[in-house]
């Protein structure tokens, strides 16, 4: 089996790809030890296997879009496996552990098949501990930037490590979580990122996430003996020559402190799974940074589990003019896509173009009362009407956790697009929900 699927490698035959996944893991850590040299070819195999997974998942999709009610996201089960394909082939050439974060993605619905190839989950609070204790049923480390007495002995029940914020909640509560056998972990600020957008910049001035290094310094040599690993974040939604340099000043700030500790984690934000991440740049940096410190390391990527795996389906409603045409369709941009506004972005939907550069030009409003509660502007081919079903791509993450009920607008329902290609509604919403809320 092993020497078809280097023959098929060599060729540049994508069923190689499906050989490798069907392997067993001992067989899979066996091939990329005695095929080395063949496993950028296997990377870049992967990747245009996985093109034409998710280009004809999206021809499935739109054949079933009249079954969809609007508005609704829709997360295709098959997808999100694809990329948990990838996040799996990451630990079998490192070595490295992969906790996926809830705060971009917290449908249980899929964890099932997830829990299947990640070891677990990161949690920000009491609730994602005990959601993904339950439903996840692996490892949970739960991070807070402050935890409350009320709080700390449910995050503790339900996790297997707890990473502090600061030196004076660890000291509040080490005691306590070490009695209950478990994990503790400090966050560090590393003192560098490129995040551009400073609302998600974990290390921009003044940032409240992470002990800065002359705390650090300071503090350390006092808890040593009960921190049993290193945790920092500093990264959204970029490549893995953005990690080598942040790790870089990691390593300048903390990695003396690195003989003590069991684990160090990486956080979150590494798009693993986008089509033009370095994979192998991420292979080597985690591989030589295990080599150097003999730590266990962790990713705790949450977009990048469900990258392109979800649509979000709203119908137009009316079409007003004021200058332009403007669709006022049945979903919101602040109840449903709040990132669209608070990034900001301008999502795309399919079938259209930027404004102007088709024959119609339409700019997309939600339904609320909210002056700003606009999409973006876009052209398409042909004029929209009433009853028009819109789709946005790439809506699985950090909608659906930050959703809200803003002017009492109904929840969008969830669909689950089988592997099977059947289309499942795991959940719709009512005025209950919204009253429930208040």
């Amino acid at each position: 089996m092993m020497k078809d699927i280097l023959e098929g490698i060599t060729l540049g035959n994508p069923l190689a790809v499906e050989k490798y996944f069907d392997l067993e893991e001992d067989e899979r850590k066996a091939f990329i030890v005695e095929y080395k040299d063949s496993l950028e070819k296997l990377t870049l195999l992967m990747k245009q296997r996985k093109k034409a997974i998710f280009e004809q998942r999206l021809r499935l999709f739109l054949d079933l879009l009249e079954e969809v009610q609007t508005p609704s996201y829709v997360i295709d089960e098959q997808l999100i496996e694809e990329n948990m394909k990838i996040m799996r082939y990451v630990k079998d050439r490192t070595g490295c552990k992969v906790l996926h974060a809830l705060k971009a993605y917290a449908s249980y619905h899929t964890f099932p098949m997830m829990r299947e190839y990640l070891d677990g989950v990161c949690a920000s609070g009491v609730n994602e501990a005990r959601l993904g204790y339950d439903e996840f049923k692996k490892e949970v480390h739960t991070f807070g930037a402050a935890y409350s007495e009320a709080d700390i002995k449910s995050i503790v029940k339900f996790s297997n490590v707890v990473i502090f914020n600061s030196f004076t909640q660890l000291e509040k509560f080490a005691e306590y979580v070490k009695k209950q056998k478990k994990q503790i972990g400090i966050r560090v600020n590393p003192g560098y990122s490129e995040v551009k957008t400073k609302m998600y910049d974990p290390c921009a001035p003044n940032s409240r996430l992470g002990v800065i290094r002359e705390i650090f310094e300071k503090e350390y040599p006092n808890y040593e003996k009960i921190i049993d690993g290193i945790h920092f974040h500093a990264m959204c939604e970029q490549n893995s020559d953005v990690l080598q340099r942040v790790l870089a000043r990691f390593i300048e700030n903390y990695g003396k402190y690195l003989d003590n500790v069991k684990w160090v984690s990486f956080g979150g934000g590494h798009h693993i799974t986008r089509e033009d991440y370095d994979v192998e740049l991420l292979v080597k940096l985690i591989t030589d940074f295990k080599r150097s410190f003999s730590v266990q390391v962790y990713l705790e990527p949450g977009e990048a589990s469900v990258l392109d795996c979800g649509y979000y389906v709203t119908s137009v409603l009316d079409i007003v003019k004021n200058g332009m045409d403007i669709a006022v369709v049945d979903g919101s941009a602040e109840a449903h896509l709040p990132d669209v506004l608070l990034m900001p972005y301008r999502p795309n939907i399919i079938g259209s173009f930027p404004p102007y550069e088709r024959p119609y030009t339409y700019r997309i409003g939600g339904v609320s009362c909210l002056a700003g509660d606009v999409i973006g502007d876009y052209s398409f081919e042909e004029p929209l009407k009433e009853k028009k079903k819109l789709v946005f791509t790439d809506m699985a993450h950090y909608t659906i956790v930050k959703n809200n009920c803003f002017n009492g607008i109904i929840l969008p329902s969830i669909f689950i697009l089988k592997k099977d290609g059947s289309l499942k509604l795991a959940k719709s919403f009512s005025f209950s929900d919204f009253k429930r809320r208040l």
